[in-house]
């Protein structure tokens, strides 16, 4: 009895192990997802209808040598379970990102840093706070 006890001890301990390791390797496949939606963002991508608005106003013609940012691209910057609570919107030389409900610290940071990335800022405005990245980019 004594020896099935600790060989089922040494089997937790592995599948612990493996556990940790497991997470590890979704966190980093994660990061290389985000990565490879950023890459496929800037060739050719696919408009989402989903939270994704636009204004009748047509976009500015870029000045040459000047490229700027589509929606697309923006939110394909997300990893999905973010770009989903999310909400996207041209205006005027920015592309609005309006959070679709509270996100709690931990998810509001990752966007932030996120929007950072891409030259954006975080605009305060009480209800109507937003994140604001410019389409031009740098």
């Amino acid at each position: 009895m004594s020896t099935d006890k600790e060989k089922i001890g040494e089997v937790a301990a592995k599948v612990e192990e493996l556990t940790i390791k497991l997470s590890k390797m979704a966190e980093e496949l994660k990061s290389v997802s985000t990565s490879l939606k950023s890459l496929a963002g800037n060739q050719t991508a696919q408009p989402t209808p989903t939270l994704i608005t636009q204004t009748a106003q047509a976009p500015p013609a870029p000045a040459s040598g000047i490229k700027l940012r589509s929606i697309d691209e923006v939110r394909m910057s997300f990893p999905e379970e973010l770009e989903n609570l999310l909400g996207f919107e041209e205006k005027g030389d920015y592309i609005i990102i309006k959070l679709m409900g509270f996100l709690g610290s931990e998810k509001f940071a990752k966007i932030a840093s996120t929007v950072r990335g891409m030259g954006g800022e975080y605009i305060s405005q009480g209800k109507e706070s937003h994140f604001r990245v410019p389409k031009k980019k740098p």
